[in-house]
């Protein structure tokens, strides 16, 4: 599967407009996971089992909550069971229809 997240923290002391120190907590434990992974200026895209993504997501999450009084987890997923290779093949497909 493949699931798109986008997590921020808000409230507390010291809130700004600026959450690249919390994103960056959260990318990094996405990294570290082993998975498959692409971030981009909106959202984190991982790769793996149900499993395997749901924790990647809750600990991300989890590391964000430490920079505010709340968290906000946009999140969208590709489900389709007996695919792998998905992070890079639906842009290959694509690009291949724009070539």
């Amino acid at each position: 599967m493949l699931v798109a997240f986008s997590v921020s923290p808000s409230g507390g002391p010291g809130a700004g407009d600026s959450v690249s120190e919390a994103v960056a907590a959260a990318v990094r434990i996405v990294r570290e996971s082993g998975l498959p992974n692409r971030t981009d200026s909106m959202f984190t895209t991982i790769e793996g089992s149900w499993d395997e993504c749901m924790d990647v997501v809750r600990r991300a999450t989890e590391a964000v909550g430490e920079y505010g009084t709340r968290v906000s987890l946009v999140l969208k997923a590709d489900i389709r069971p007996g695919h792998t290779g998905e992070i890079t093949g639906k842009l290959e497909r694509l690009e291949s229809h724009l070539a």
